[in-house]
């Protein structure tokens, strides 16, 4: 009898930026809807806000996203050890530095006190480069 083959593993991804409450929430949340439970998704900041900024709430809720529910992460060790890709958004020299994963630094506009007619870019931006970082996973996006 053979053994069956293990399950491909599925990939982790990690977005830090400062406060957890913009750029990483959203990048997070179109990672997790387009991926269909294909990657496992975390956030974290290097100096967590309060809450998420409520423009990008109502930027995602605009997109089809709902990330009210959400809250702004404190950036462990572990989180990024745990990650196969970690992806910077802003965080400088806070973002911990482990051997064997890959490091992309995506340079976004922060939308710290912004409106949404300002966060709507930015949010699209954040989008196509998921899209493109899901094909170079090798995953198909949902919707």
């Amino acid at each position: 009898m053979s053994t069956p083959a293990a399950p491909p593993a599925v990939p982790s991804v990690l977005f830090v930026c400062v406060h957890n409450a913009g750029r990483s929430q959203m990048a997070a949340a179109f990672l997790a809807h387009l991926a269909a439970g294909r990657v496992e998704v975390r956030s974290a900041g290097s100096a967590p806000a309060d809450s998420v900024n409520p423009a990008v709430v109502e930027a995602m809720r605009e997109a089809g996203i709902d990330i009210s529910a959400q809250t702004p992460k404190v950036l462990t060790a572990e989180a990024v050890r745990s990650s196969d890709v970690v992806i910077t958004m802003g965080c400088g020299d806070a973002c911990p530095y482990f051997p064997g994963r890959r490091y992309l630094d995506w340079t976004l506009d922060d939308p710290a006190g912004q409106g949404i007619d300002a966060v709507r870019p930015i949010r699209d931006e954040i989008h196509r480069r998921v899209r493109r970082l899901l094909d170079e996973l090798g995953i198909q996006a949902q919707g």
